[in-house]
């Protein structure tokens, strides 16, 4: 399995976050993030947080490490996430998510902000924060 994940599970694994558990235990089994996921988490510490700037850093320095690989995106990931929000009614964000996802072989999208067990071009959406039935 190859889990691809979504930058909120990134923002609550780091300390004081209420739903942290369960977002390093998400984060323990590893996966691939791309560096729009730092980007954003990037946005979330500073914009939503007020993080400083050397807490973002280190905080950048401990998910890089976390990650064995970190996928690129690319014009044409760009025109791959045109297409899923035009055909799924996605943000363009989150379309963006997905398409490198697809493009690194994921076969699991962890996230918080899309529908719990959508599947979609081989890729399954799972929300570790959603309670079990």
């Amino acid at each position: 399995m190859k889990r691809f994940f979504d930058t909120n599970v990134l923002a609550y694994a780091f300390p004081g976050a209420e739903k942290r558990d369960r977002a390093l235990e998400a984060l323990a089994h590893g996966g691939v993030i791309s560096a729009q996921v730092l980007g954003e988490f990037t946005n979330v510490a500073r914009k939503k947080h007020g993080r400083p700037w050397p807490d973002i850093e280190a905080a950048l320095d401990v998910i890089r490490g976390c990650f064995s690989e970190i996928v690129p995106v690319t014009a044409d990931t760009h025109a791959a996430a045109v297409a899923l929000a035009k055909a799924h009614g996605f943000a363009i964000y989150d379309a963006l998510i997905v398409a490198a996802a697809v493009e690194a072989s994921g076969d699991t999208l962890i996230s918080e902000d899309m529908q719990d067990g959508r599947a979609m071009q081989g890729l399954a959406v799972r929300n570790p924060f959603a309670e079990a039935p």
